[in-house]
């Protein structure tokens, strides 16, 4: 009898115990959507510079907005320093959901979504002035709308200046001071043409490799703005910078469609509007860096030079025009009248 009793015990506490589990299982799955359980849910940003710069100062400040605005139900934690892959890979990663978010250069984007590349087209607009006009329009609004069908939704545009050459062998003043160089360019078809079109022979490879490719000579030279030339130490091993600002590659926020997907219409809202108001951090933080940059380096011993008659450079790069035209042609007639 007490042996039938304490089986009867044992089968109710297991029946408890189940109950309890299951229970706690479903809060917990509920609480993983982000509704009314009140649990943070955690996401990750791919960043390939460093803490203090201005795309991760841009990064933090959208971190930050997104959690204020989502009354805390979003938290995104920032890994930077290529911490989880080059951009490349950190873009499949994106479309993949693995990494929710990322900022990345418009450049290798243009490997997953062929429109962005108009704006790597050298010489694209007469000014820095012109470029933001365009961007934080209606046009530039529609140009991240085209990301729709590759896995990534496009959501805000960063600076990154003006991008440059520079190289370790001598000063570069016309395009054809830059034959028979090998110059680093970012993983895309439209890099390579506008390096090949100066006379150059382009190198394609990872940002995190182009120190000590310059350094063991695989490469003479490569192409960024001053505050990479100056936070990446390159002007350690490439002391000739020239200034002509042949691209101004923007650099762009984007997310992954299985993130967006599980988004409430007031949350996408949300990450929209935390995404642009971010902007305006990382515009300001990269300005106080371009000129703390180009200081440091020239202290450093670095030589620039400053190009003034941009036309030779642009009649250099017209067969990219003519090149692109098909595919690009439309847009850059929107980006440019």
């Amino acid at each position: 009898m007490k042996r039938k009793i304490f089986l009867m015990f044992i089968v109710m506490v297991s029946a408890i115990t189940l109950l309890a589990s299951c229970s706690n299982s479903s809060d917990n799955k509920e609480g993983s959507s982000g509704d009314s359980s009140g649990e943070t849910i955690t996401l990750k940003l791919a960043e390939n510079q460093p803490e203090d710069y201005p795309t991760t100062v841009g990064d933090k400040e959208f971190a930050r907005l997104v959690e204020e605005k989502t009354d805390g139900r979003y938290k995104i934690d920032v890994y930077a320093g290529g911490q989880l892959g080059d951009e490349v890979s950190v873009i499949e990663q994106v479309q993949l959901g693995s990494i929710d978010l990322a900022r990345v250069n418009a450049t290798p984007l243009t490997q997953f979504n062929d429109k962005i590349g108009v704006l790597s087209m050298p010489f694209l607009f007469e000014s820095e002035e012109e470029k933001w006009e365009k961007l934080n329009g209606d046009i530039g609004e529609e140009l991240l709308q085209t990301f729709e069908g590759t896995s990534l939704v496009g959501l805000a545009y960063y600076d990154s200046g003006e991008r440059a050459f520079y190289n370790s062998k001598h000063p570069i003043e016309k395009p054809e001071d830059l034959e028979g160089l090998k110059l680093r360019v970012q993983q895309s078809d439209l890099a390579i043409s506008v390096v090949e079109a100066l006379g150059a022979s382009a190198t394609p490879m990872a940002y995190e490799e182009v120190y000590s490719s310059l350094q063991t000579g695989v490469i003479d030279g490569a192409e960024n703005n001053f505050p990479s030339y100056y936070t990446s130490n390159h002007y350690e091993v490439a002391k000739y910078y020239t200034v002509n600002g042949y691209s101004g590659t923007p650099e762009i926020v984007i997310g992954s469609q299985k993130l967006w997907d599980s988004l409430s219409e007031e949350d996408k809202q949300a990450f929209k509007e935390a995404a642009k108001e971010s902007v305006a951090v990382q515009r300001e933080a990269w300005t106080e860096l371009v000129e703390e940059s180009k200081q440091a380096v020239e202290e450093a011993g670095s030589e620039l030079t400053e190009i003034e008659d941009i036309a030779v450079w642009r009649e250099a790069v017209q067969p990219v025009y003519d090149e692109y035209e098909s595919q690009y042609g439309d847009w850059i007639e929107k980006l440019t009248k």
